[in-house]
């Protein structure tokens, strides 16, 4: 079987932004950011590997998840360029962002059982509260609503 001419490996952006379902915009933006890379042609256009729609498929799928796009971005930079996502690819990701993750679901535990104890506790007590003023920082600042006065107009 012959292989395809060099110019039908790749597709346009409107190509990759229908068949991903992601817009150009969007698009553009991984590229700026370096999640996924383009070539030009000799007017200007961007082509990219048929890969790149894998690679989308799984910068969206990861984000979805509530991966940042710097955790993204390093866990793609262990993907050889033009190379799509495999299996493997993906246990390998899942490894690098578990602690992420991890840390991620340590604080909003936190976050839950500090806004549990205030519901429970019924002080609303800014003094004190670890939720809304940790270690009373704001009592630091003088008396009075310091939030409405450091508050933007």
């Amino acid at each position: 079987m012959a292989s395809l001419p060099a110019e039908n490996t790749k597709i346009t952006i409107g190509e990759l932004a229908d068949r991903s379902g992601v817009p150009a915009s969007a698009l553009r933006f991984y590229e700026r950011q370096g999640l996924i890379h383009s070539s030009r042609t000799t007017g200007n256009q961007r082509r990219y590997a048929r890969a790149t729609l894998r690679q989308v498929a799984f910068i969206r799928a990861s984000h979805h998840l509530g991966i940042p796009l710097t955790v993204i971005g390093d866990v793609l930079a262990l993907l050889p360029e033009a190379a799509e996502p495999t299996r493997e690819f993906w246990v390998r990701a899942s490894e690098c962002w578990s602690a992420e993750i991890n840390d991620r679901i340590e604080r909003l535990e936190r976050m839950r059982d500090r806004f549990t104890q205030c519901i429970g506790c019924g002080c609303l007590s800014f003094e004190q509260c670890a939720l809304v003023n940790p270690n009373d920082k704001l009592g630091h600042e003088g008396a009075g609503p310091r939030r409405l006065f450091n508050s933007p107009d």
